[in-house]
């Protein structure tokens, strides 16, 4: 594989070159400014700073891609990404639900599987199926926050649910990035950018929030 060939997958990038897509590179301080606003949130909790520090590893790896736009970069990308989705599954698994670290790392390999298999469905869904990858994330929020309402902790769910909606919004966003260009030319890729570090840094909230004191039953490490 030639880790260093060109890429090209986005609206904005019209030619190879550091600065072909400036909007979608500079939209990464969405991630960034996440990351920083909630560190000094997570002051004590040292699982959210984890997350928080996968948060801006999200927003420089995106920035790699959409400036050197390689292979290579690509995987600085993803990496971090799914990172965070792992981590933030195990914390939910062991200090909101109480599973033991085993526990919790059994079902988040199991979870995450099991989720993907919602992956060919949305293959199916046109414009939709760009961002099918992603669903799984979407798929498992929504099932959480299911959990959580039926178990009467409405805070947390609704934490959930809000995420959910952002995410789906955001995965939006990245669908329509190519079929937009024509009347679009800058793409909705940045929407995706903006959105994406709202949402996690609002999972980072509701995790924060449920850790002290507004989800009865949270555990800590």
């Amino acid at each position: 594989m030639d880790w260093t060939r060109q890429l090209d997958g986005y609206c904005e990038r019209l030619a190879p070159g550091f600065w072909s897509e400036p909007l979608n590179a500079v939209t990464n301080l969405a991630f960034i400014i996440a990351a920083l606003i909630m560190w000094r949130r997570s002051i004590g909790v040292a699982p959210a700073r984890l997350l928080c520090g996968w948060l801006f590893a999200i927003g420089l790896g995106s920035f790699l891609f959409h400036t050197f736009a390689t292979p290579w970069a690509a995987m600085a990308d993803v990496v971090p990404i799914f990172a965070f989705v792992v981590t933030y599954i195990v914390l939910v698994n062991r200090n909101l639900f109480g599973f033991s670290m085993l526990w919790s790392g059994v079902f988040t390999v199991v979870a995450l599987p099991a989720a993907a298999l919602i992956i060919p469905v949305v293959q199916q869904v046109p414009i939709l199926q760009v961002s099918a990858g992603y669903m799984p994330v979407l798929f498992l929020i929504v099932i959480y926050a299911v959990i959580f309402a039926w178990q009467g902790r409405v805070d947390i769910a609704r934490g959930f649910a809000i995420g959910a909606g952002i995410l789906f919004a955001s995965l939006w966003a990245r669908s329509l990035d190519l079929p937009l260009c024509g009347v679009f030319p800058q793409g909705s890729h940045l929407f995706w950018h903006c959105l994406n570090g709202l949402m996690l840094g609002w999972m980072i909230e509701v995790y924060l929030r449920a850790r002290r004191g507004n989800g009865a039953g949270s555990r800590p490490t």
